[in-house]
């Protein structure tokens, strides 16, 4: 991983394990709370990831055993948001990180144990798939602090639970447990808490092992259809490219030798 994005002024933490890279956030001290200088560094990160041909799949968690994340860093309200000025600030490198998220050409899985909360939940969202351990608790409280959820990250939350299940977590601001955040489809898997990073590892594992350009096609297509896509990005090329692909081709002698297949991304 690039030593600059190891600092630990950023409050990250990037490893590699095969073609999986994680980002642990790393603030154990507010509970892995995610402050203004670490919106600011994910964009980075996640494009770093993005263009390095090692990874195939990035994790997402909260570092140790903590709490995924318990949201916004709500110290810095009194100065960074004091205002409408420097709440749309805040805003916007709000949304640029759920953004470069979102937009990352590869799958990305939020691993959350613990405090899953307003900014964090939104971040989590922005991932293409949530794993979570029973013990998990998720909410955004923004009705409750008086102040504004960016437009943007909005489509996020909507895209990922749809629009009823958005406005009763917006509206009532409540919090929920694993097994109804599994039911409003927050998350996709709910496993006990010294199972999750088996179960997360596990899944992007799996990913991994699958054809790159396939699943880098079909996340745009979804995405599209969601209409969270990339404005730059064409689903339908993407889609064609694979056919011309050495994976097409390795993908059918595989099949017809009955051998698992290896992947290139090429």
């Amino acid at each position: 991983m690039p030593a600059a994005f190891l600092s630990p002024l950023a409050k990250f933490a990037l490893s590699l394990e095969g073609a999986v890279a994680t980002i642990a956030i790393d603030n154990p001290s507010k509970r892995n709370a995610i402050d203004l200088q670490m919106w600011k560094a994910l964009p980075s990160i996640m494009a770093a990831l993005d263009g390095d041909e090692r990874v195939r799949v990035i994790l997402m968690r909260g570092a140790g055993n903590g709490a995924f994340t318990s949201g916004a860093d709500i110290s810095e309200f009194e100065t960074v948001r004091a205002d409408a000025a420097g709440g749309r600030l805040y805003e916007a490198a709000n949304e640029a990180a759920f953004w470069a998220v979102a937009h990352c050409s590869k799958p990305v899985i939020a691993m959350i144990r613990g405090f899953c909360l307003g900014g964090g939940f939104g971040l989590a969202l922005a991932c293409d798939l949530r794993v979570a351990a029973e013990n998990a608790v998720f909410g955004i409280p923004a009705a409750r602090l008086g102040v504004g959820y960016p437009p943007g990250a909005m489509r996020l939350v909507t895209a990922a639970v749809g629009g009823p299940a958005a406005r009763d977590l917006f509206y009532t601001a409540r919090r929920i447990g694993a097994a109804e955040a599994q039911r409003l489809g927050v998350v996709q898997r709910v496993v006990p808490d010294e199972e999750l990073e088996t179960a997360a590892v596990g899944l992007a594992t799996e990913i991994a092992a699958n054809a790159p350009l396939t699943i880098r096609a079909a996340k745009a297509a979804i995405d599209d259809a969601l209409g969270i896509g990339h404005p730059n990005t064409d689903p339908v090329r993407l889609a064609d490219s694979c056919f011309d692909s050495a994976d097409a081709v390795e993908g059918r002698q595989a099949f017809l030798e009955k051998r698992r297949p290896v992947f290139t991304g090429r």
